[in-house]
């Protein structure tokens, strides 16, 4: 107990939740798009109990990786000798390549979707269909997927700490980061409902998002496309994307309006 309490304790109890935040913005964005497919009066219920339930598998999730962590990274499928292809595949980068398949697909079919526009009202009225528990499995099992980074990256920063205070530092980080998320995700839901053109704008972050988890997938599977090696996509690298992204939305919609207010003036004129 004593250890806990020391000073660089507590910084690192700081860095860890920092980091889960950190961390936890692409998955915070997957559940405030996903919480929107349930009924419009259960979403911040969805929302919480989603984020909870997965607050206390990421902590079992914890205890698993921690003991059983050299079977994820063991490779259980390899091959090599290939011009095409040559990968080692583990069981970390397999989840982590499935959550960015599975999100560039859930992004791709919500743009398509916003395209068709006769067709839009009619699919939103049937997502407003879906039920509670089938959103609130999804955010849980993407939450999970998410998990294995912001974990993995807590365990090397208290590498150099005896087991039980490791754990039991790690253990608050995510009890206070999935708090956090419990807050923050209703504030972002709520601002993308009130804003319905920032939606588009959260969607290609989204694609964004599975993109990054495809390349560190593939790093971690050590894939090599016609020789050439998949690198990951650095946090640096995607928040910079997504800083561009916004500031783009935010010229192209004052553009917009400059337009639309010049085409009014020379109306009233004619």
């Amino acid at each position: 107990m004593e250890q806990l309490l020391t000073l660089d304790s507590l910084f690192t109890l700081f860095m860890l939740v920092l980091l889960q935040a950190v961390l936890g913005f692409d998955n915070l964005l997957y559940i405030s798009l996903e919480s929107q497919k349930a009924p419009k009066d259960k979403q911040s219920y969805v929302r919480k109990m989603g984020v909870g339930l997965a607050i206390i598998l990421r902590i079992v999730l914890l205890f698993v990786l921690l003991e059983l962590i050299k079977y994820f990274q063991n490779p259980f499928l390899s091959m090599h000798s290939n011009t095409f292809i040559e990968f080692d595949l583990n069981g970390h980068s397999l989840i982590v390549l499935a959550g960015g398949i599975f999100i560039i697909y859930t992004a791709v079919k919500e743009i398509w979707h916003m395209m068709l526009m006769k067709e839009h009202a009619k699919i939103e009225g049937k997502e407003s269909k879906k039920s509670v528990k089938s959103v609130i499995i999804w955010i849980v099992i993407m939450n999970l997927v998410f998990s294995f980074d912001s974990i993995l990256s807590a365990m090397a920063l208290t590498s150099d700490m005896d087991a039980t205070p490791q754990l039991v530092l790690m253990t608050i980080a995510i009890i206070l980061g999935g708090l956090l998320m419990i807050v923050m995700a209703d504030k972002v839901s709520n601002f993308l409902q009130k804003n319905k053109m920032y939606e588009v704008l959260g969607l290609f972050i989204l694609f964004i998002v599975g993109i990054m988890l495809l390349t560190e997938g593939g790093h971690l599977a050590h894939i090599e496309l016609f020789g050439n090696k998949i690198t990951p996509m650095s946090k640096t690298t995607f928040y910079f994307v997504i800083i561009t992204l916004v500031i783009i939305d935010i010229v192209q919609g004052r553009y917009q309006k400059n337009l639309l207010a010049k085409k009014e003036a020379q109306d009233r004129k004619e």
